[in-house]
């Protein structure tokens, strides 16, 4: 339950938190979410408007005597990641986030927490409901579907934000300041596939599963090597049609773009005169895996077991061309910065797969913070995936963010942040798709930043935010509230 949390300081924050997260607030299911914050805002007898995208905006003049301040917009997104562990029974259509405090973090039970972004929603929501605080003029901005579109900060239009330097609440290391980040690219192949019928009599059903991995975000951990469900399953698959006639039925992995698949699953048909040649092989190559990934993916389960008696099965020369197309595309890390120690350039996550009922579609997300990269990557995944027979579309193509060092706001919290903890800040790039590059292209010459507390497992069931941290975080923010430049 929330109430724990609740008792948590900076109480304020939590409390809207708490709050927030009693709202059901999905990717592109944001309505229930916009209602909410609309009456909020509209509850402290604030300046509130809903565009035509669905972005809330909160304006809420000066304090008395900062009235002579750069106007300010606090930023952050209104969606939270979806994903829950498959042996979880919950709806996030319909039912608010089960909170619990482990020592010093707050985490959800099996699910995704939704501290990404909902610590910086509740942030500004304590700043827009305090008397007590030191603010220029701020204009609250609360954007929608930032985790699978881009949507809202696509949809904000120019001329309707009046502030010059935007704060944004959405990083998840409380030691770093970040000035750039990495674009995005959605990659999606499809094709059809042939059917044969099936022999009851002479091939027996198995279901294939892969779980207990980490997972998490497809941009900030991809450098990680963690284990990638489709991949894996893909590799048990693959070549096992040659060895023991292996049919492949249906298949099934990952659920969300930007999450790296923690999950997948397959059936499939063995003759039965090669049950025990599968089930060795198999075995073999799953003790391989896990030994493989068990410094990263201790928790990695891969099993087999007896399934139903499927009528029809992949046509071989299909199936063959569906596992060969997930085993070659690229996965992971494709380009290190060579500007920027330890960034990743580009990369690319193999998110969702799908083989059923006559269709076959692979689903990916490239980023990259290097336009060229970002395409190189993509048609590298196209001339692949036609090889296979597939159609590929490219879609939700959003920039990234260059960094700016010279920023006049860079300078302000560099030096609020040595002043208040002694040392320096970490000015870092990410390799996550922040809306910061989408607004700037709307908003040229925005003076632009991205900060938060530490959260980690973002966009998995692992997902956790540091209590002390969020503590930090609020401290820093309304010092540098209390510092914003002189107009």
């Amino acid at each position: 339950m929330s109430s724990p949390v609740r008792a948590l300081t900076p109480n304020a924050l939590w409390n809207h938190f708490a709050d927030l997260n009693a709202i059901p607030r999905a990717s592109k299911k944001e309505q229930q979410v916009i209602e909410f914050m609309l009456d909020f805002g509209k509850s402290l007898g604030l300046e509130t408007i809903k565009d035509k995208t669905g972005n809330v905006i909160i304006r809420k003049p000066a304090s008395a005597g900062m009235e002579g301040r750069k106007p300010v917009i606090l930023q952050s997104h209104l969606d939270m990641v979806h994903q829950k562990n498959s042996d979880t029974v919950f709806d996030f259509d319909t039912q608010g986030i089960d909170m619990f405090i482990d020592g010093e973090w707050v985490k959800a039970r099996g699910t995704t927490l939704g501290a990404d972004n909902g610590i910086g929603v509740a942030t500004i929501m304590a700043i827009l409901a305090s008397d007590a605080i030191s603010h220029p003029d701020i204009e609250a901005l609360f954007t929608i579907d930032e985790e699978t579109g881009m949507t809202g900060a696509k949809g904000l239009e120019g001329g309707v934000l009046r502030g010059s330097i935007l704060l944004n609440l959405d990083t998840e290391e409380d030691d770093e300041i970040d000035i750039g980040c990495a674009g995005g690219l959605d990659v999606t192949a499809t094709r059809k596939y042939r059917t044969m019928q099936a022999d009851a009599g002479s091939h027996a059903a198995h279901s294939i599963t892969v779980k207990g991995l980490q997972g998490g975000h497809s941009g900030i951990d991809i450098h990680r090597g963690r284990g990638n469900a489709n991949k894996i399953l893909a590799r048990l698959l693959c070549n096992m049609d040659d060895l023991c006639g292996l049919k492949l039925v249906s298949l099934r992995g990952g659920s969300l773009r930007n999450a790296i698949p923690r999950e997948a699953g397959a059936v499939v048909l063995v003759p039965v005169e090669h049950t025990s040649l599968f089930e060795k092989e198999f075995q073999h190559r799953a003790e391989q895996i896990k030994k493989e990934f068990m410094s990263i993916d201790p928790d990695l389960q891969i099993s087999v077991g007896s399934s139903g008696s499927p009528a029809e099965y992949v046509h071989p020369d299909d199936a063959r061309a569906l596992i060969d197309a997930i085993t070659a595309a690229h996965n992971g890390v494709f380009r290190m910065s060579p500007d920027i120690a330890d960034l990743v350039e580009t990369s690319n996550n193999v998110a969702k797969t799908e083989v059923s009922e006559g269709s076959a579609s692979i689903q990916c997300l490239t980023r990259s913070s290097v336009e060229s990269s970002k395409w190189d990557m993509a048609y590298t995944l196209q001339a692949v995936f036609r090889q296979a027979g597939f159609e590929v579309m490219f879609s939700g193509d959003y920039p990234g963010w260059n960094p700016d060092i010279n920023s006049p706001i860079l300078k302000v919290l560099t030096g609020l942040y040595k002043k208040l903890h002694g040392s320096d800040p970490h000015v870092v790039a990410c390799h996550a798709g922040l809306e910061c590059g989408i607004l700037g292209s709307n908003y040229p010459g925005m003076d632009m930043i991205s900060f938060g507390p530490t959260i980690k497992g973002a966009h998995s069931p692992d997902e956790k935010v540091n209590i002390p941290s969020v503590q930090k975080f609020w401290d820093f923010t309304i010092e540098i509230l209390k510092n914003i430049p002189l107009r």
